[in-house]
């Protein structure tokens, strides 16, 4: 378990508003790759082995679809709700293979806010160095929500409300 400075709460769904967005870029390294292979012991020749890669359709090894997920995963849990955020339910295509050393702008705008189920809905899209589409889609994200808790002495019980 890491233990680390409490960190501040991300927003919760009063504070978002529909039409909020994050742009941000990220270039694919190889030591993110290699990081990404290794924690996913993930051994597929497509995403490393240029050799392997030179005799597909790629022509070159490509960055594995789960990884650019993650960087957008990671902006909701750092950004946009921020932390707390818990992605629940996600939709999402990648219509052009992104090439290892790749410049991929993500955007992220909140489409809807459901306040009865506490959800966000997040459309992201992301677009290469040629401005192609690379990647898009929607998830639903539960908002950061803390939970109150009084305590009440009676009987010699805790109520939670």
């Amino acid at each position: 378990m890491l233990k680390s400075k409490r960190k501040k709460m991300g927003k919760d769904i009063s504070q978002l508003e529909v039409g909020e967005k994050i742009t941000l870029t990220e270039k694919i390294e190889d030591k993110d790759l290699m990081l990404y292979l290794g924690l996913t012991n993930d051994a597929n020749p497509l995403y490393l082995q240029h050799d392997y890669a030179a005799e597909t359709i790629y022509g070159q090894p490509i960055v594995p679809p789960i990884m650019l997920t993650g960087i957008v995963t990671a902006a909701i849990s750092k950004h946009l709700p921020g932390p707390g955020a818990h992605v629940i339910n996600q939709q999402l295509h990648f219509p052009k293979p992104v090439y290892h050393y790749a410049i991929v702008e993500f955007t992220l705008e909140i489409t809807k806010l459901d306040f009865t189920t506490n959800q966000v809905t997040i459309q992201v899209n992301a677009v290469d160095e040629e401005s192609e589409r690379v990647m898009s889609g929607e998830l639903v994200v539960k908002a950061p929500e803390k939970v109150v808790i009084e305590q009440v002495v009676s009987k010699g019980n805790l109520h939670v409300e």
